[in-house]
């Protein structure tokens, strides 16, 4: 068994297509549109490993004012410390917000935090 894909509700999913086709290599596949329940969605692939589909819905609107349990951030492993030290700052000086890091965590994994366009967590690791 393995994971397929995570899903994430985004407010604008061309910026958010944008931003992971950019950054993290993703390739998206044609945009889905089912008008008649006003749903649109974009499958995107990272080599190997789950995918990420990135899904619009007019009723789908409200963000949680607090850290809410369940899903808490996607993690990226980009090899090693040197890629996690040259991407973060890379999207640092891009003006994407880095929440911590580079830092060896208490777990034992080499990682930083950014913010995706949308305030979603991304962790990345060696």
């Amino acid at each position: 068994m393995r994971i397929e894909h995570l899903a994430l509700w985004c407010h604008d999913i061309e910026a958010m297509r944008v931003f992971y086709e950019t950054w993290f290599d993703g390739r998206s596949n044609a945009r889905y549109d089912n008008p008649k329940k006003g749903f649109s969605s974009y499958f995107l692939s990272f080599g190997e490993g789950a995918r990420l589909e990135l899904m619009q819905r007019a009723d789908v609107t409200e963000r949680p004012s607090s850290t809410p349990l369940g899903y808490a951030h996607i993690a990226l492993t980009l090899g090693d410390e040197a890629a996690v030290d040259r991407l973060t700052e890379t999207l640092r000086t891009a003006g994407v917000p880095v929440v911590d890091g580079p830092r060896r965590t208490g777990d034992g994994y080499y990682e930083s935090v950014v913010l995706d366009p949308e305030g979603n967590r991304i962790e990345l690791t060696a």
